[in-house]
């Protein structure tokens, strides 16, 4: 059972939502909270999975996940750092890689319990990595800030390992994100406000056919369809 949420993605005009069944797109001129709110919605009751972007950060902790793909990129930076930050990187490159074997291993089954059982070491051996690393010493100095981050948000990291449906990254949002980002690098995108709009909507039905598996074209003429005649337009749904 798929739980009501979304996996966001942003790149640098495009913003998306997508669930397993549907995708929203919209193109905008920055990547600000408004621009979070107006995709997800204020009240936004479901789950997000998603980058740790601070436009994202009205959402209560308990309410989001946090893209461990990401996490996995900022460990390998850190990793490449001298004396403690590299140590700390490192450390943290163990943790990830032994979280995504345990995903791998309980996915399938979707058996969250024995992955809460699998987990809850990691949770132990990074809580005690991120405390150390958040202690205000000069060693800590270039990685402190990441540490306190993750300590401040820390339920976002673990949603998957509890909520039926939700996965430890965006992968989903961002393959879904891609299709639209190349058409609007081919394309120079629309000169118009008009012409943005319509890409959107045609971006977001022909992704949300995709997602189930049904003929865009075939969507399209039942919509044209239903213009002509002046019956309601048919919901991707």
């Amino acid at each position: 059972m798929r739980p009501a949420g979304a996996y966001a993605a942003a790149s640098a005009r495009f913003r998306g939502a997508l669930t397993f069944r549907a995708a929203v797109f919209r193109i905008a001129a920055d990547r600000h909270e408004r621009e979070a709110k107006a995709l997800l919605g204020e009240g936004f009751a479901g789950i997000a999975s998603s980058d740790r972007w601070w436009a994202y950060d009205y959402l209560d902790a308990e309410r989001r996940q946090f893209c461990w793909a990401h996490l996995v990129r900022d460990f390998t930076a850190h990793s490449e750092g001298l004396g403690a930050q590299k140590e700390f990187g490192v450390a943290g490159l163990e943790i990830t890689k032994r979280l995504f074997a345990a995903w791998e291993e309980c996915r399938w089954d979707a058996d969250r319990a024995r992955l809460g059982e699998r987990i809850g070491p990691l949770k132990a051996e990074l809580r005690a990595l991120l405390e150390e690393a958040a202690r205000k010493s000069a060693r800590n100095r270039r990685h402190r800030t990441f540490a306190k981050n993750l300590l401040k948000r820390w339920p976002a990291l673990w949603t998957f390992a509890s909520v039926p449906g939700v996965e430890p990254t965006n992968n989903h949002a961002e393959r879904g994100l891609r299709g639209a980002v190349i058409y609007r690098k081919l394309s120079l995108g629309s000169q118009s406000e008009r012409g943005e709009h319509t890409i959107e909507r045609l971006l977001s039905a022909s992704v949300t056919c995709r997602l189930q598996r049904r003929s865009l074209f075939a969507y399209l003429a039942d919509v044209l369809t239903a213009k002509a005649r002046g019956d309601p337009i048919p919901l991707l749904t």
